[in-house]
């Protein structure tokens, strides 16, 4: 890996750090940028001002070509966008379109493809949804029954996905189907596109423990009865969809942590700080020799975890650039997320560890510290561990891919 681009990035980040943190004044005081905080009509509101001016600037997909809306930036510019957005915590940016099925497009799929939607993504006016998870199909994707039927020149879909993230919000979702029965398990799958406005798609909210008592969810069921699907709409080959979506979860693994442990750093500055302001026994809480050494420990971690997924980034640029293999990152993106999530998680319960009580109270209290910052992290982190595959199926991987074991 070549480390002096790398040590450029925080010259690069400054002026997306000076457009972050004016656009951010627009945030309501409460603002985390977590999933329940975006399902509000001022998180709506946030995101769409957001996504339309990033999509003027040609920010969204900076290392995409031109001729797809991007800016032919270098990897290292892209980088640099990604950790000054997570550290701002700005919303805005469709993951789903930009972080995983753009780039499968770029080397999957074909012209016509992408010439339809990669221009949309990159200028935010077409939103995506990952539709792979079912009720007997989750981190055993391979499993999917969901299944799609070629009569004349389009597919008839039909079957259930559930878990799905912001599906109420998107335009257009990337689907996991199978396309042969007789073929079993990761055999005879294939990767669709589907307009989620077709006759035959039914999206219903899914609440979750975080979103308990409100009228809000971002999770969702999805039922396809019938659903028409133009045979131009698969990706790839029909039954070789399993490739497809391996390159795909390694974006996924990888990206869902890029610039995220900026955001960790970020949070962990402020529980350092609310330790240094709040009294305990006579003396502030940055004294106590217990938490001072948790939260260093953190400190460490979450450079450790910058470091690393900056590596697998940089894979993942060699491979789109076509210097590399995509089994050079498969275990890679499996470690780095099953570090970062877990990570994650263990901020959220130091955080509430030091508030004691008090970090149980939600934002709407006055007593609530941190604007209820933890109360409502905590509930969520434990998806952090499921999503993208578990923290065992990670394991499994990096135990096949890098250290050779024998798989059961």
């Amino acid at each position: 890996m070549d480390f002096k681009p790398i040590l450029k990035i925080d010259e690069i980040k400054r002026e997306f750090d000076e457009y972050f943190k004016e656009i951010m004044n627009k945030a309501p005081q409460w603002w985390t940028n977590s999933p329940d905080d975006l399902e509000t009509e001022e998180g709506q509101r946030l995101a769409r001002l957001i996504s339309k001016d990033l999509g003027k600037r040609s920010w969204i997909c900076l290392g995409w070509p031109k001729k797809y809306g991007g800016l032919e930036k270098d990897f290292f510019t892209q980088l640099a966008f990604q950790e000054s957005m997570a550290y701002w915590r700005a919303p805005g940016w469709d993951f789903f379109g930009a972080a995983l099925l753009g780039p499968t497009l770029l080397i999957f799929g074909n012209e016509e493809q992408k010439d339809r939607f990669l221009p949309a993504i990159a200028k935010g006016e077409e939103w995506w949804a990952q539709l792979w998870s079912e009720p007997d199909a989750g981190s055993d994707l391979a499993n999917v029954s969901t299944f799609a039927k070629k009569q004349g020149d389009e597919y008839i879909v039909n079957g259930q996905k559930i878990w799905t993230s912001s599906a109420h919000k998107a335009d257009w979702g990337f689907v996991l189907v199978r396309t042969a029965r007789e073929m079993n398990r990761s055999r005879g799958l294939s990767l669709l596109l589907i307009d989620l406005k077709s006759p035959g798609v039914t999206i219903r909210p899914l609440p979750t423990m975080s979103s308990y008592g409100k009228k809000i969810a971002h999770f969702n069921e999805i039922f396809l009865d019938d659903v028409h699907v133009p045979l131009k709409n698969i990706v790839g080959q029909e039954n070789e969809g399993w490739k497809y979506i391996r390159e795909t979860m390694n974006f996924e693994r990888g990206t869902v942590t890029m610039g995220h442990f900026l955001e960790m750093r970020r949070t962990l500055g402020e529980l350092v700080k609310f330790c240094r302001e709040t009294d305990w026994q006579g003396e502030p809480l940055s004294k106590n020799l217990l938490f001072r050494n948790r939260l260093a420990n953190i400190a460490t971690d979450i450079e450790v975890g910058l470091s690393s997924n900056r590596h697998i980034l940089w894979g993942q640029y060699k491979l789109l650039s076509g210097q590399g293999k995509p089994a050079d990152l498969t275990a890679r993106s499996s470690s780095i997320k099953y570090f970062g999530s877990e990570l994650d998680e263990r901020i959220g319960l130091l955080g509430l560890q030091i508030m004691n009580l008090y970090g149980q109270l939600k934002k709407e209290s006055r007593w609530a510290p941190m604007e209820g910052k933890f109360e409502s992290k905590v509930q969520y982190d434990p998806n952090g561990n499921i999503a993208a595959g578990t923290t065992e199926i990670q394991k499994n991987i990096i135990a096949w891919e890098a250290l050779g074991l024998p798989r059961t």
